[in-house]
């Protein structure tokens, strides 16, 4: 993408949704006669399912909930499937092996813990409000021989046998439990279209087989249309991956990001977008935020432009952490960040909380902040010896509560609020040291 690029407008109903994913880089197939679907621009209500194998949401299930997203935004009405069913199966989508099971407990748990995160990022009010649904409520009552002659009597093995999602693990190794979970995930199909009216299910490229078995299984349990359309569709997404390489969802130490403050706290959120590589920002920008096609073109020239400012890295930072953990913490994660890397003084208590929290700060005695500089810094274990802070000193790149300290029997200068120190080392290294109780 070019900072040359003219930014396009869409069609605000249905019809705007496909062009728009198209030029967000959100679109990978769609099944017939969908675009003609929408082309109508009559609501239309869609669904997508959340594996609940975690105990909280991560930035990878970003992918779906903003496919919801624009759905929402073009009219449709979302459906955010929980597989509190299928999640005791285990989905063999994007795995090279079997998935460790579950017990009823743990699911049930994480479950409850997706709930209010999805609530915060879908709209559930309003004429096209989103719904949540839980397939354990009509999958833990199916019974097996309905099951087989309901669902199972209309899928042949060769047709199972071709899902790209079977053919990948074959060699490997795949138990019957997995092989099923097309069926499952088509019965969930069948039975929203059948309850809710549900017409689409959208999902990530992997899932394009299962989907796809939905559509079969509604085509063949439902009379067909007098105008001969097609009774349900599929919509399709790509897996993302970052240009520059990175597999996206995951730090640069290999952890997940969570959407949720206990595993992945607001202010590591907010730092891992402003970190996002110059060659990414443009597609994360497209991908995980509402912004206009006008504000990403003009984003993506700041970056050419004056990629050390990073502007689009703040305003991507700003807006998803604002979605995921609301506006206050979302201004309190950010006023920490400027703090901690500006340079300027910090002289309020609640960033300095945070940065103490965030940023693994030490504790003092309240004795030793009457004390010498050099025997507070090494007694609290900044530095490894002395002789190492006298050197530091020396060296004058050592700061305490912004006083620049030459000498290391200096004596420890006044606490801000009665109780913290700000000590910077050298131009990179922040601590934080907060005086014990």
């Amino acid at each position: 993408m070019t900072s040359a690029e003219t930014p396009p407008t869409f069609d605000p109903g249905l019809a705007g949704l496909i062009p728009e994913l198209k030029w967000r880089g959100m679109f990978h197939d769609a099944s017939e006669g969908l675009e003609a679907r929408f082309a109508t621009n009559r609501p239309i209500t869609a669904y997508i399912g959340f594996d609940p194998s975690g105990p909280w949401l991560h930035i990878g299930h970003l992918v779906p909930i903003f496919g919801l997203i624009q759905l929402q935004r073009h009219g449709g009405k979302p459906i955010a499937l929980v597989g509190g069913g299928t999640g005791m199966i285990g989905d063999p989508s994007g795995r090279s092996s079997e998935r460790n099971l579950l017990s009823f407990d743990q699911i049930e748990a994480n479950v409850a813990s997706m709930r209010p995160q999805l609530e915060r990022m879908l709209d559930f009010d309003g004429p096209n409000a989103a719904v949540m649904a839980n397939n354990a409520h009509w999958l833990e009552s199916l019974n097996l021989l309905d099951f087989l002659r309901d669902v199972g009597k209309h899928f042949t093995i060769p047709y199972m046998l071709s899902k790209d999602s079977v053919q990948t693990r074959l060699a490997g190794g795949l138990s019957f439990t997995e092989f099923s979970y097309m069926l499952i995930q088509a019965t969930d199909y069948q039975h929203l279209f059948r309850t809710l009216g549900c017409e689409l299910q959208m999902g990530g490229a992997d899932q394009w087989g299962n989907i796809t078995a939905g559509l079969e299984l509604v085509r063949r349990t439902t009379p067909p249309r007098e105008d001969g359309t097609p009774l349900a569709y599929a919509l399709a997404y790509p897996l993302l991956l970052a240009p520059s390489g990175a597999k996206f969802g995951k730090s640069e130490t290999g952890d997940s990001i969570w959407l949720h403050p206990d595993a992945t706290t607001p202010y590591a959120f907010y730092q891992h977008w402003l970190n996002t590589d110059d060659r990414d920002v443009g597609t994360y920008l497209r991908w995980f935020t509402t912004f206009t096609p006008a504000e990403i073109v003009a984003l993506d020239a700041a970056v050419v432009a004056e990629p050390g400012k990073r502007e689009a890295q703040r305003a991507l930072a700003r807006d998803i952490t604002a979605r995921v953990h609301g506006p206050e913490v979302a201004a309190a994660a950010i006023a920490a960040s400027e703090a901690a890397f500006s340079g300027a003084p910090i002289t309020d208590a609640s960033v300095l909380a945070t940065l103490h929290r965030e940023t693994a700060g030490f504790s003092f005695a309240a004795d030793a902040a009457r004390g010498t500089v050099l025997d507070l810094l090494v007694g609290a274990g900044l530095f490894a010896s002395r002789g190492e802070a006298r050197r530091m000193i020396q060296n004058g790149g050592l700061t305490v509560n912004d006083v620049r300290i030459a000498d290391a029997e200096t004596t420890v200068p006044p606490l801000v609020a009665g109780e913290w120190l700000v000590v910077r080392v050298g131009k990179r290294k922040l601590h934080v040291g907060r005086r014990a109780a």
